[in-house]
């Protein structure tokens, strides 16, 4: 007979909010093994516990990184970033392009100047025409979205 398993809702909220830690298999801290208020699933919870086991405890930097299954670079990183943010800083990077990449200021100049020149250019005309003068392919949403963001900028 199979077991179903009960949802986690902690498992699930981690997963939602991207900060499931992926080397949790790898934590062999004491409070992590030991009791039930240290989660090794919690990534931000096991950063901050990782860099206090060294700035308030005095362990040793390679100890630390090991005992809670990260490499030093790993853990100097961690420590810059809360050093530098706080504990928002232990949040994962967003991953994948943070923000356009192929509307450069100089694409941006060049849709605006357009349709200052010819009111009502049509999108799919602007995507030609940045495909003629920047070699870019792009599609029609993008430049809507890029439009709707100059929109919200101006005052």
């Amino acid at each position: 007979m199979t077991r179903i398993r009960k949802p986690d809702p902690k498992l699930a909220a981690l997963e939602e909010s991207g900060t499931v830690n992926p080397h949790s298999q790898g934590i062999d801290d004491p409070a992590f093994i030991a009791g039930d208020f240290f989660d090794p699933r919690d990534l931000v919870q096991a950063r901050y516990e990782m860099l206090r086991r060294v700035r308030v405890d005095g362990q040793a930097i390679a100890d630390a990184a090991a005992h809670f299954g990260v490499s030093r670079p790993t853990f100097y990183k961690a420590q810059a970033d809360f050093d530098r943010e706080g504990l928002v800083g232990l949040l994962p990077d967003k991953r994948g392009p943070h923000g356009p990449h192929k509307i450069t200021d100089d694409v941006m100049r060049f849709i605006e100047e357009a349709r200052a020149a010819e009111d009502g250019l049509d999108v799919q005309v602007l995507v030609e025409r940045i495909a003629e003068r920047f070699g870019l392919t792009v599609h029609r949403r993008t430049v809507e979205r890029a439009l709707a963001r100059s929109k919200k900028k101006r005052p």
